[in-house]
């Protein structure tokens, strides 16, 4: 069965003289010393020559979009709370290695020609980063990622343009199912016609702590042949970026831009901003 026509979403070219190369995608930024999904990490993301940041945002209680990873204020700011309890206003006031959560507003307006990986946390964040993305026409330079496809594809919904996106936790199963069981791949072709890439772990940690394979020739080849890329995560060591690289990855996502930049550059892939 001939695989379904696709379209390339701007956010993902990356060619040279016809060529595609691997994309490196700094993992909240670029924060060897903490302050992660900072403007000062993003700034030296983007400095090291990064094209594309992979982050993260969290709704506060009145609307606001601030980039964040986690449910809590604790780990990165520490001290107690949560962004989805606390108004903007109340969010603005906290620091993290002295400087206040920046919003998506900002990030879009910093740094008007990067590319960024966004991960909606919440159902709450689904309206205001389609509002942010309408408002800034910013639908070529980022891509909608969520471990929920629920949350991902409400996004996109309320789009008036096309969008990159990444496979949810439940379309990443289906692929990596079907790459293993062939029988399953047209049915899968079809459950992921609105999937651009796979936004994966090497390995899946499953029930009893087994380490399920999420990544091999046969998954990657899958994607390949559907059109979808395959971008690993979180990658901090060069010569694992070089072996998944070799194996046909088609991005890295990495805390280390500095690792990046020697791995890419050595296969003439940087800089990329």
């Amino acid at each position: 069965m001939p695989e379904l026509p696709r379209r390339r979403p701007p956010y993902l070219d990356n060619d040279v003289d016809g060529v595609a190369r691997p994309k490196g995608l700094a993992h909240r930024g670029y924060a060897p010393d903490g302050g992660e999904n900072s403007l000062a990490a993003v700034r030296a993301a983007v400095e090291t020559g990064c094209g594309w940041v992979e982050t993260d945002v969290q709704a506060s209680r009145d609307g606001h979009l601030f980039v964040f990873h986690d449910d809590t204020l604790d780990r990165v700011a520490g001290t107690a709370g949560r962004i989805s309890a606390m108004t903007a206003e109340q969010v603005r006031a906290v620091r993290v290695d002295g400087d206040p959560i920046p919003t998506l507003a900002e990030l879009l307006e910093r740094f008007p020609r990067l590319r960024l990986n966004i991960d909606v946390k919440t159902a709450a964040g689904v309206a205001p980063l389609a509002a942010a993305i309408e408002r800034f026409g910013a639908h070529d330079r980022v891509l909608v990622a969520s471990f929920s496809d629920r949350r991902r594809r409400a996004v996109l919904r309320r789009l008036t343009r096309p969008t990159a996106t990444s496979a949810g936790t439940a379309l990443t199963a289906v692929w990596v199912l079907a790459a293993a069981l062939p029988v399953l791949a047209p049915l899968a072709a079809r459950l992921l016609r609105d999937v651009d890439a796979f936004q994966v772990p090497e390995r899946q940690s499953v029930l009893g702590g087994l380490a399920v394979p999420v990544v091999t020739a046969r998954s990657i080849a899958l994607g390949h042949r559907w059109g979808i890329e395959v971008h690993v995560w979180t990658i901090n060591d060069a010569d694992v970026m070089r072996r998944l690289l070799d194996a046909g990855v088609d991005g890295i996502v990495s805390d280390r831009a500095d690792l990046l930049a020697e791995v890419l550059g050595e296969r003439g892939a940087w800089p990329q901003a």
